[in-house]
């Protein structure tokens, strides 16, 4: 979690900067770097970064990026060392360092930083593990709007972690996270409102939000809101939209939803029935050790349903969800005179 928030927060520093450097002439802002001129120093050290009208360079991006972070209180340049120090950028990784940059940047408001240093005291990453202090400033850079830090927050009411557990407020906050586009936000969100935990059980606004977070991309609910679909809860029960949407997350590699394609495939529910495609959906999810689509892969192999029969192979499969607890498999290996 940590290295995916920190990735896109460094895209805002860039975004922050890009008209000034791509628009005023690299001598100009060397000259004013080299004069002391704390904001020329820190995209100096951006265009280095980036290799904006030079070769990119890291080391010389941590030296100005460096200067103007020590020679003034600029929160942005102190931010963008922290990172540079949490990711090993022109430097050896140093988590000690990025905790004491993220936080004289915080301490100046700086949202990302108080993001940043939330997730250090989470990860206790140069500094001890306290979901506590994670909280505090997780709070901080929520109440500034930051949609990352929202989305943090609202995870650690939901789990009571640094705080009691409370899902009223996890609600909350995941709203507000949900509401600036957060699609696992909005995923959660709908989790929520699916299991009714703090708010009136509603299929409606289930799919509403799973699909918001569906539309851009998110596994988690593009499969949820297959499921929805498959079931006709807050929609009208339709198996080619289920289809649609276990697909989406089926070709993100999630699991339970290529389970899910597959028996599509192989009811012929929402698809014309194909058991060749029901076997490779079931074996993708099954290669990455989805005990329901071992088995079913097994149940294929035994019947020779989109593949030739093959007892062997049935076993096989049929071993693999049978050490993971599977019932059904477990009996089907008896009923072969196989053990597991």
């Amino acid at each position: 979690m940590s290295n995916e928030i920190i990735i896109e927060i460094g895209k805002i520093a860039f975004d922050y900067a890009w008209n000034y450097f791509t628009k005023t002439p690299l001598d100009k802002i060397k000259a004013k770097a080299e004069k002391g001129d704390i904001e020329a120093q820190y995209n100096l050290g951006l265009m280095y970064y980036t290799g904006q009208q030079v070769v990119k360079n890291y080391f010389e991006a941590l030296k100005w990026i460096r200067r103007a972070a020590e020679e003034g209180e600029y929160p942005d340049a102190q931010y963008f060392l922290g990172f540079m120090y949490a990711e090993g950028i022109g430097t050896p990784q140093n988590y000690s360092e990025a905790v004491r940059w993220y936080r004289k940047a915080a301490n100046q408001e700086h949202a990302d930083a108080q993001c940043n240093l939330g997730l250090m005291y989470y990860n206790g990453q140069g500094i001890p593990q306290n979901y506590s202090e994670a909280v505090n400033w997780w709070h901080k850079a929520a109440e500034q709007g930051f949609a990352n830090a929202q989305f943090n927050l609202g995870l650690m009411y939901a789990n009571g972690l640094g705080v009691t557990q409370n899902y009223s407020e996890a609600v909350k906050w995941y709203r507000k996270a949900a509401e600036q586009g957060f699609a696992q936000a909005q995923n959660n969100l709908e989790f929520m409102y699916q299991n009714g935990q703090c708010v009136p059980q509603d299929y409606s606004e289930d799919v509403k939000w799973y699909r918001k977070a569906a539309e851009q991309g998110h596994a988690d609910a593009q499969f949820n809101l297959g499921v929805m679909y498959a079931n006709g809860e807050g929609v009208t029960q339709n198996y080619s939209e289920a289809v649609n949407w276990y697909r989406k997350a089926a070709e993100q590699e999630f699991a339970n939803a290529q389970y899910n394609l597959g028996l599509r495939y192989a009811n012929g529910q929402g698809v014309p029935q194909n058991y060749s495609e029901a076997v490779n959906w079931y074996r993708k999810a099954a290669e990455q050790g989805f005990a329901d689509a071992q088995n079913n892969l097994g149940v294929m192999y035994a019947n020779g349903q989109g593949v030739t029969q093959n007892y062997s192979e049935a076993v096989n499969w049929y071993r693999k969800a049978a050490e993971q607890g599977y019932a059904d498999a477990q009996n089907a290996l008896i009923r072969l005179g196989e053990s597991w």
